[in-house]
């Protein structure tokens, strides 16, 4: 269904550009508004509203191209999947993993082993006592030193 989507948005898309081209030089070549009227009808407005329904449908079809490969996830590789756990729905992400958090080099995150966002990365480390904010997709659970991100430190603010 989303390729036809997709196929259907860019045909829509195609014929209100070339709607709203002809309307324009319909009215070019008019010098009276009521004789522009006519193309302003029968073009320029058809042509805008085919223009928006287009951009909906491909918005609607997910945006890509109808095709698998990069860009389907995180990780750049064709028929590779990003999360341990997907939901029912495409795209959700549905946290499963209760082992301690992890983190990437120099990040200032703490996910979930199975996190998308870290899913694939070889360089991940236990997070261990660094002081990181949770990761906003997996929202790990995150106790005794990770967590609090607040900077800590000796206290000479501002």
């Amino acid at each position: 269904m989303p390729r036809l989507l997709w196929w259907g948005g860019i045909a829509a898309l195609a014929g209100g550009a070339v709607l709203c081209v002809v309307g324009w030089y319909g009215v070019s070549g008019e010098r009276f508004a009521e004789r522009q009227l006519a193309y302003l009808a029968s073009s320029t407005v058809p042509g805008a509203a085919l223009l928006v329904a287009g951009a909906v449908w491909v918005a609607a079809s997910g945006g890509a191209a109808p095709r698998g490969g990069p860009g389907n996830g995180d990780t750049g590789e064709p028929g590779r999947e990003v999360g341990a756990e997907q939901g029912a729905e495409e795209g959700t992400f549905r946290p499963s993993s209760q082992d301690p958090p992890v983190r990437v080099p120099d990040g200032t995150l703490a996910h979930r082993p199975d996190c998308p966002l870290v899913a694939g990365k070889p360089d991940v480390a236990p997070v261990g006592d660094a002081k990181l904010e949770p990761c906003p997709v997996c929202a790990p659970d995150l106790e005794g030193g990770a967590g609090g991100g607040t900077g800590g430190g000796s206290g000479g603010g501002p």
